[in-house]
């Protein structure tokens, strides 16, 4: 382990590997609280990789980690390569989007560790190509996420086919309500370790914001992009339509342009961010679906192009950049109507954004009024029409 440590050129461990690893070497459950970008992955695959009971394959994996999406389980199995050199051990990651066939194959040669998503682990045990009668280690990765995207009732039953005396390490950058009825329903007396700072929003990173009309967002893009000039960017949009749109405009000003959301089929996505790490993709136009645990060091800029629907979204967008210490800045697009959400985000990570504007360039035609916000000024109130009409309501059939 240490020699495979050196050759990845892990010299110092992270507070967050600092506190759990000692913890989880003992087999005690933990509930860990972290902000991606601090060394999960290798907090928890350390632990298992010294843990590995040298037994004959075919009895069944003896480690199983859970990822909300596929990127990630596919990050999380590039660490495993990393700090797995040199033992002779066999992983495999199941996700949707593969051929079973061939993942079926590669369950029957007998593996050690398994990483996948919640729905295609579920599919494997339904064909019973996956045993878990020898696991004696789970791992619920971003498990807050997991549960966003409605994964739960997914988790509970692999959580209650797994044997009883197993440890459980569950990994979360926040730890709602929801995470903590998980917890005292299926670990046994965890320890709670919370290694997230006060301040949500990373000390590395600017946080700034333009306000602009909707129909003058591209153009503000374009000059921000030809002002800033950064390493590598993502540019957020809240639908997969959007981002598509997007990405055909800035593919006509801008080289090294791609984009990736969940309606693409996985090999496009994995051809996708495979370029995106390797520095071929410059600016990556995204859904949320890489806004939770995707780990790209290079990133120096963050774009909302849309203001995210839930706050805790922002946070982890801008996660995406200033990344173990490092600096980056993040900048959102806020129209003259959305104010309050840039106000709930503002309360949520417990700092003030930094106006912002490109010169000679006039984002909106309605005037700013003055106010106490950082920067001088807040986006424009909503108009009173807009004010006095109650919000409409939708139920959303599942």
């Amino acid at each position: 382990m240490l020699a495979a440590l050196d050759r990845a050129n892990y010299f110092e461990p992270t507070p967050v590997q600092a506190g759990l690893i000692p913890v989880a070497l003992t087999g005690k459950d933990v509930l860990g609280q972290a902000r991606t970008g601090t060394g999960k992955t290798a907090s928890f695959l350390i632990p298992i990789l010294e843990q590995l009971k040298p037994v004959r394959r075919m009895l069944g994996p003896q480690a199983m980690i859970l990822t909300p999406t596929r990127e990630l389980a596919v990050q999380v199995t590039e660490e495993l390569k990393r700090l797995a050199h040199g033992r002779t051990l066999r992983g495999i990651t199941l996700y949707g989007g593969k051929p079973l066939r061939s993942q079926i194959e590669g369950l029957r040669r007998g593996v050690d560790i398994v990483v996948g998503t919640p729905g295609r682990i579920l599919d494997h045990m339904g064909r019973r190509s996956l045993c878990l009668d020898h696991l004696h280690c789970i791992v619920l990765d971003e498990a807050d996420r997991m549960l966003d995207i409605g994964f739960r009732p997914d988790i509970e039953r692999i959580l209650r086919a797994c044997p009883k005396d197993r440890q459980t390490l569950l990994l979360s950058a926040t730890v709602p309500s929801a995470i903590e009825r998980l917890a005292e329903r299926y670990m046994r007396d965890p320890v709670k370790m919370n290694f997230s700072t006060g301040d949500i929003g990373s000390e590395t990173i600017e946080q700034h914001y333009f306000t602009v009309d909707a129909n003058r967002k591209l153009e503000l893009l374009i000059r921000l992009i030809e002002r800033e000039s950064p390493r590598q960017a993502i540019v957020f949009c809240r639908t997969r339509k959007r981002t598509d749109v997007l990405y055909h405009q800035l593919s006509r000003r801008f080289d090294d342009v791609a984009c990736i959301h969940g309606d693409m089929e996985q090999r496009q996505r994995d051809r996708v961010m495979k370029g995106f790490r390797a520095g071929t993709v410059t600016i990556l136009v995204a859904t949320d679906i890489v806004g939770r645990g995707i780990d790209v060091t290079n990133i120096s800029h963050i774009i909302n192009f849309d203001v995210p629907q839930f706050c805790d979204d922002y946070v982890h967008r801008v996660g995406r950049t200033g990344r173990m210490g490092r600096e980056g800045v993040a900048f959102t697009f806020v129209t003259p109507i959305e104010g309050h959400e840039l106000a709930k985000i503002e309360e949520r990570i417990n700092r003030r954004l930094l106006r912002d504007a490109i010169e000679d360039f006039e984002a909106t035609s309605m005037p700013m009024h003055a106010g106490n916000h950082s920067g001088g000024s807040a986006p424009p109130a909503p108009p009173d029409s807009l004010k006095r009409r109650p919000p409409k309501r939708y139920r959303r059939a599942l």
